[in-house]
């Protein structure tokens, strides 16, 4: 797991679709917990976790693009060997926990 320091990148462009997106599904958790309380019929809640699991992983997609384009390509073409060897393993990381 990489841990060390990464490097801090402001908003580029896709935050504000990302962030957008991300207030959207705290307001479908709030839903979520409100059919919970109401004691709603539990395929319908289990219903709405599936289309906020879906929703969070296309802001995890999204994010991943976005850092591939900008923040992948900047460092393999212009960074020094020690940003090429850990934007690699940030790589490696994430495809292994997808695989997992």
């Amino acid at each position: 797991m990489v841990t060390e320091t990464r490097p801090h990148h402001g908003p580029v462009g896709v935050n504000d679709e990302a962030l957008t997106r991300l207030r959207s599904i705290a307001g479908q958790i709030q839903g979520i917990q409100r059919m919970i309380e109401d004691e709603r019929y539990c395929m319908d809640i289990v219903d709405q976790i599936s289309a906020a699991r879906a929703a969070l992983a296309k802001v995890s997609t999204q994010v991943l693009k976005r850092h591939l384009e900008h923040c992948v390509v900047r460092d393999l073409r212009h960074g020094d060997p020690e940003d090429q060897e850990r934007v690699i393993g940030e790589l490696i990381e994430v495809f292994e926990k997808k695989i997992r």
